[in-house]
């Protein structure tokens, strides 16, 4: 129905949508009376609200009658047109009992604010959790009586959610450290006070307090070990220190013996804003049992070298017995023979060591104490789960009397049982390890071994041959192990190595693009002969060594991706011509596309750039004069054995495939192609990173790359992408430059901490016509976004000093200013992961360092 035309009063002429329906309201059906009747203190309200950009709603009288601008119209959803006029509890009738108090405090003249308010609202049908600052203050009539009430409404449910998210984010994050399995622990300032300690780092110190307490105050034994010195050290220099299989003791109570523990550790310095050390972060795993079995391994393989050389149960007793006295520390040592019936220790003259000869002879056991009563009631010294069998059994046990001396039950060999005597102080006995005891235990069984070897030979050699079989497998399950978790280090070590050299790198480049260019304008004009020369040979050098960086990006899968839902079949017959020229005409190129082809989400600028060096590869593995060379796309799909060949999820993807009819390749040559300056070309002809840099790409993508090859017959290389749904635009890739745009006074907020780069860009800008608001911080560029600034684009570096960081920037900015378009610039390896690992909302999109000036300009201007 279309509504009558009707002359709008003046105080509604600026009132945009809402100015109209105002005036076509029916009043005088509501308390307000008719338009023409409103006294000069509303139409003033009223005309101050409809100019305002802030959504705001007025409630006038008891009843609350509901006038508002068109901002509130848009907050509102489908509860508009039809709020307009309506009593405020009976528009919102969800939060009617909300609303009687606004009128109740408002009515007798008091003022409400609310921040971050939480209602459940009926907007658009159906209930909807919102969050709001709400700001409610009296409307007075002509004698400042309150007549009614003002409310200023600010929607903050984006902001909320995002901020409960990041609290979410460092809850699971302190959660991660707090339950891994290395302990670490944050020390701040160069006392090494500790701020955190995660629960593996309480263990490994007895669960001491700690927090808020030095390394010295809280781990004397720390101090007295030197670890404290290394500490001072790390701080002094700003060098880390690594170490494996450091020793550390430590009591696991202060009335307690101190505990022997390894480590393996890093002391990393931390650093503030300027660069200066300000804490050390302590990471590290407790290796005790791997350094335990070490030793245990070392001593078994000497113990094993001993008993090749024994000609007699003697002497595998002996050497038992020694090696043994060795690992408990011991100083005299010796073995014999108990007789049971008899209840004595029978110790030959020449099985005791020198300088104990005291032991030879027969000894009544009762000599001994009442260790032989606590061995008949089997009260034992704390050694867990070991008991002491008469005939079988391996076991330490103190004595009580005032020599303190233990007895080490070694094996049974021959009528009688062989013993190994030690004289050991009585808490060391106590505070043998598991390790110890195991040790003890598999000596004992070694010894029962060697003697039987004796026995028998062949059993002898048999039993030799299993042994060393199970400690060479050991050792080799440990070692593969121990390869592929190096190697693992090795490939993130070059990751981060990579990106850290690229972010520096870009930036320096980028500075240096930009002054060259600066340079050239300012001086073109006045001798552009010999100078240009020089500035072109710059340039083409940054460009060069832009491009290494790329590669070495794309190689380490850290390069700045912008994906988007691309159709392959048409990408790659967009190509065909530029395929056609680089390959020459005397090579046949054949395009083969199925029906029906699956889109791909994937960079297609980074897509076409490993199409085309594949192609190069191909035509130079072809002979001059003939080939052929076939790119073949296809819809496949992967099982799970399938994909887990390929470290990739079971599904549907498509598959490219470049085939030629070149010379192929030996298996060994195939083995490498993508290890990174592996080239066979001539020096000077290939930097080695090109297959490498396409592996990189394919695997950070999603997807993955494999070469088949055989001399004589050719090489294919597939390239295997994850499928995707939706829509891919039909735009050309071949023709992405888009023209220049000036501006026309538009605002720009440019966020850039680099010093070099920042006044540079903005001169840029300003020359175009835009006017620039310049911030070197993060947390500026949000003050000036959370303002009533004019801001129409925000161009901010990912990388940022200082807590925010380009994105967070952003997010911020969209919570109050949905539709703001933003523009990231880096040169950081890892803002793939920054700016959202490729998956940008609409509007925002990604520059990468160095670009060109009149590059980043037309940008800019298309963005807006």
């Amino acid at each position: 129905m279309t509504l009558p035309f009707v002359e709008l009063p003046a105080f509604l002429r600026v009132g945009g949508e809402l100015g109209g329906l105002i005036a076509k309201f029916s009043w005088a059906s509501t308390s307000m009376g008719p338009v023409e009747t409103w006294p000069p203190h509303v139409r003033t309200s009223v005309a101050n609200m409809l100019r305002s950009e802030v959504a705001m709603v007025m409630l006038w009288g008891e009843d609350g009658v509901m006038i508002y601008n068109d901002a509130y119209s848009r907050f509102a959803g489908k509860r508009h047109p039809g709020l307009l006029g309506s009593k405020v509890r009976e528009g919102w009738p969800e939060v009617a009992e909300f609303n009687d108090k606004v009128m109740r405090v408002g009515l007798t003249g008091g003022t409400l604010a609310y921040r971050d308010q939480e209602l459940i609202l009926h907007r658009d049908g159906r209930p909807e959790q919102v969050w709001m600052d709400l700001d409610y203050s009296p409307l007075v009539d002509a004698d400042g009586n309150p007549a009614g009430v003002m409310a200023v409404v600010v929607e903050t449910t984006e902001k909320v959610r995002a901020t409960a998210h990041v609290l979410r984010e460092r809850e699971r994050i302190g959660q991660m450290f707090e339950q891994a399995p290395g302990f670490m622990a944050m020390l701040r300032g160069p006392q090494h006070v500790f701020e955190f300690a995660n629960a593996s780092y309480n263990r490994l110190v007895g669960h001491r307090p700690v927090l808020g307490l030095s390394v010295a105050e809280a781990l004397p034994d720390a101090v007295a070990q030197g670890y404290v010195a290394l500490l001072d050290q790390v701080f002094a220099s700003g060098v880390a220190y690594a170490a494996n299989g450091a020793r550390f003791s430590v009591a696991e109570a202060p009335s307690s013996p101190p505990v022997e523990r390894f480590v393996d550790f890093v002391y990393q310095p931390v650093r503030n804003e300027a660069g200066e050390v300000e804490g050390i972060f302590v990471e590290g795993v407790d290796v005790t049992e791997r350094v335990a079995a070490e030793r245990r391994r070392e001593s078994l393989i000497e113990l094993t070298a001993r008993f090749q050389g024994a000609r007699s149960v003697a002497d595998v007793g002996f050497e038992a017995s020694e090696l043994l006295g060795h690992a408990l520390g011991v100083s005299r040592v010796g073995y014999g023979s108990i007789d049971a019936e008899r209840d004595t220790l029978h110790v030959e003259r020449d099985w005791v060591k020198e300088g104990v000869e005291s032991l030879a002879g027969v000894t009544p056991l009762r000599d001994y104490g009442s260790f032989i009563d606590s061995l008949k009631n089997g009260d034992f010294i704390d050694i867990p789960d070991v008991r002491l069998d008469p005939r079988t059994s391996v076991a330490a046990h103190a004595l009580e009397s005032k020599s303190a001396r233990s007895f080490v039950n070694v094996p049974v060999l021959e009528d009688g049982r062989l013993v190994a005597v030690f004289f050991v102080n009585e808490d060391k006995a106590r505070n043998w390890s598991r390790d110890v005891l195991a040790l003890i235990k598999e000596v004992g069984e070694r010894t029962r071994m060697a003697a039987e070897r004796l026995r028998n030979e062949i059993a002898l050699r048999e039993a030799h041959r299993e042994l060393e079989a199970k400690v060479e497998q050991r050792t080799r399950e440990l070692m593969e192990v121990e390869a592929r978790y190096r190697q693992s280090q090795k490939m993130e070590a070059i990751g981060q190595l990579t990106g850290g050299i690229a972010h520096d790198f870009n930036n320096l480049l980028h500075g240096l693009s930009l002054s060259l260019e600066m340079l050239r304008r300012a001086r073109d004009g006045a001798n552009p002969g010999q100078w240009s020369r020089y500035f072109d040979m710059a340039d083409r050098s940054i460009k060069r060594a832009a491009a290494l960086t790329q590669r070495m990006l794309a190689f380490s899968r850290r390069q700045t991706l912008d994906p988007k839902t691309v159709d392959l079949a048409h990408l790659v017959r967009g190509l065909e011509d530029l395929v056609r020229s680089t390959v020459g005409p005397s090579i046949a190129v054949v395009i083969e596309c199925a029906a029906d082809l699956w889109h791909a989400k994937v960079d297609p600028p980074q897509l076409e750039s490993a199409i085309l060096n594949l192609c190069i590869n191909a035509r130079d593995a072809m002979l001059p004069g003939s080939g052929k060379l076939t790119l073949a796309l296809e819809n496949i799909r992967l099982d799970a054995r399938q994909a887990a060949q390929r470290e990739l999820a079971a599904g549907d993807y498509v598959r490219l495939r470049v085939v030629d009819t070149g010379v192929g390749m030996s298996e060994e040559i195939r083995a490498r192609v993508f290890d990174p300056f592996f080239t066979t070309k001539p020096q000077g002809e290939g930097t080695g990173l090109g297959l490498s840099m396409v592996y990189g790409f394919v695997r950070q993508s999603g997807g993955h790359v494999e070469v088949a090859s055989q001399l004589g017959r050719g090489t294919s290389v597939q390239i295997v992408l994850p499928r995707v749904d939706g829509e891919a635009p039909r735009q050309s890739t071949a023709a992405r430059s888009t023209p220049g745009v000036d501006g026309s006074g538009e605002v720009v907020l440019l966020v850039e901490d680099d010093p070099t780069i920042r006044p540079l860009l903005t001169e840029e800008l300003e020359r175009a016509g835009y006017h620039v608001i310049a911030c070197a911080r993060g947390a500026e560029g949000l003050s000036v976004l959370q303002s009533d600034a004019r801001v129409d684009i925000l161009v901010t570096d990912v990388g940022l000093p200082s807590g925010l960081n380009g994105r967070q920037v952003a997010d911020g900015g969209r919570a109050t200013r949905p539709a703001l378009p933003v523009l990231f610039i880096t040169g950081y390896a890892d803002a793939a992961a920054a700016v959202g690992g490729g998956q940008l909302p609409e509007g925002m999109q990604v520059i990468g360092k160095p670009f060109e000036v009149a590059e980043f300009v037309r940008k800019v201007g298309a963005m807006l």
